[in-house]
């Protein structure tokens, strides 16, 4: 049997019991305290002064005092001001900006440097005793470990929820009323790490297309950053057009929305919206893709007169009801071709007609409907009436 006596003071004798062991691994918590720091020092983001040496110093005591009174209380599973302070460890290291890898690989050696202590402590004759309690412990740091990183989960996502949050408040100034002097446009730019006089481009969308541009805003993407914004039955999206390669972000081609290419800095989101937000009115299913101001004008402006009860359609189609149905279907093909090429010559090859064809049929259209295809002006009405 092991004589005690030969060990020194320091030494455990078996016959103290488990408990015995553990007062005196106690007496060693500053120690394994310094072991634990020295050792946390060789991950890179603790090296780099992300946390201080003393907050280390300290943390490493208290942790180590309570798993050390957890282990005398003899409890299987991780509880009460222990658990706690797990979780509120991971949370402040989440906000220091440790890496996930960098905390778990730090927290884990608890572990070896409390079975390394036990083993300092215990005569080598004596380390059969000891070997039983080695899952004992494992597992007690293990749930530690895994409080820690609970806590420092629910914290990031706490953390991410703060930052989308002030993003949104920024994203919602630029779209308010009123303009924005250069130091608010600054302060939103380095919030939304945009240059202030970047060239951006915007996009509006509704209904099923408004959820297709909502979505590019939480899509990770190579080239763009896509800030979304709702308001009402809009939603509106912009980035930073890129250097190179396309430039609308994967998607976003093939959705019917207003698109607004070229807005000069964050100071031209908000007029750049309402463009876009009409554009979006008048786009439908049909749509293979965007629509801008320079191809779907003839639309927005139908609309506003549409708004304004002034049909222009309407009168366009009661005056053409006059003509047989034959007549009416060459003449409106003629009037779309002209409108279309704005060349008589190109008609004619189009609708495979003598040249003289297509002029008795433009002067049987202004006769029926009074409008000239050759007046440009009276020639707008015709193509927002038909839009």
């Amino acid at each position: 049997m092991h004589n005690s006596s030969k060990l020194g003071p320091s030494r455990w004798s078996p016959d103290e019991g488990w408990d015995g062991l553990l007062v005196r691994l106690a007496a060693h918590v500053p120690e394994m305290a310094a072991g634990f720091v020295d050792k946390v020092s060789g991950i890179p983001e603790y090296a780099s002064g992300g946390v201080t040496r003393e907050e280390l110093l300290a943390t490493a005591e208290r942790t180590f005092e309570q798993l050390v009174a957890a282990l005398r209380r003899g409890g299987t599973e991780l509880e009460g001001e222990l658990a706690g302070a797990a979780r509120e460890l991971g949370g402040r290291r989440a906000r220091a900006g440790i890496p996930p890898e960098s905390l778990m690989s730090a927290v884990r050696l608890d572990f070896p440097v409390i079975w390394a202590q036990l083993l300092a402590l215990v005569d080598p004759a004596d380390g059969a005793a000891l070997n039983s309690r080695v899952e004992e412990v494992w597992n007690l740091v293990d749930q530690y470990a895994t409080q820690t990183r609970n806590g420092y989960l629910d914290e990031r996502v706490r953390m991410a929820q703060e930052e989308a949050v002030v993003e949104r408040d920024f994203i919602a100034q630029l779209f308010a009323p009123g303009g924005h002097g250069p130091e608010t446009l600054q302060r939103i730019g380095t919030a939304l790490d945009l240059a202030p006089g970047a060239e951006l481009s915007l996009a509006a969308a509704r209904g099923e297309a408004g959820a297709v541009l909502r979505t590019l805003g939480v899509a990770p993407a190579a080239r763009f950053r896509v800030y979304v914004y709702e308001s009402g039955d809009a939603v509106y999206g912009f980035w930073k057009v890129p250097a190179s390669g396309s430039p609308l972000p994967p998607g976003l081609s093939r959705i019917p929305c207003g698109l607004v290419s070229s807005v000069q800095g964050l100071a031209g989101v908000r007029e750049a919206a309402v463009e876009a937000e009409a554009l979006a009115r008048v786009a439908h299913e049909g749509d293979d893709g965007p629509l801008d101001t320079g191809t779907a004008w003839p639309r927005v402006a139908r609309r506003l007169l549409d708004d304004a009860r002034l049909p222009l359609r309407a009168a366009v189609d009661r005056s053409l009801e006059s003509c047989r149905p034959n007549e009416r279907e060459r003449l409106e093909e003629t009037a779309r071709s002209i409108l279309a090429t704005g060349n008589v010559t190109a008609t004619a090859a189009a609708l495979f007609c003598h040249r003289n064809t297509i002029l008795n049929r433009m002067a049987r259209f202004q006769e029926v409907t009074g409008i000239d295809l050759t007046v440009p002006e009276q020639a707008a009405r015709l193509v927002v009436a038909w839009a």
